[in-house]
């Protein structure tokens, strides 16, 4: 298994019950692949250094897990149709590995 780490922006109208819901939709991606969440910490709501989306603020979301490569690739795909989450950054994390 591959570590990983993804940041994500939520849409900051979203209520706790729809954040939560969006969470609880990756998490189960990964573990349903055989995956594991090693952290998950939400940062709450931010203001943005740039306006994304018509949005000026997003809840931020921080999320570091192992997985094969083909669930990560899903969880990806997942997070670019989504029209909750307005950016996301995953990225491999060759630290966590060693």
């Amino acid at each position: 298994m591959v570590a990983y780490e993804m940041m994500f922006i939520l849409n900051p109208e979203l209520g706790e019950e729809e954040i939560e819901t969006v969470l609880e939709r990756l998490q189960n991606i990964i573990r349903e692949g055989g995956g594991e969440i090693t952290n998950l910490d939400k940062w709450g709501k931010r203001r943005l250094a740039y306006e994304v989306k018509k949005f000026w603020e997003g809840f931020y979301v921080l999320m570091n897990f192992k997985s094969p490569s083909a669930v990560a690739a899903e969880v990806e795909r997942v997070v670019k149709i989504s029209d909750n989450i307005i950016r996301y950054l995953l990225i491999r994390d060759d630290k966590a590995g060693r």
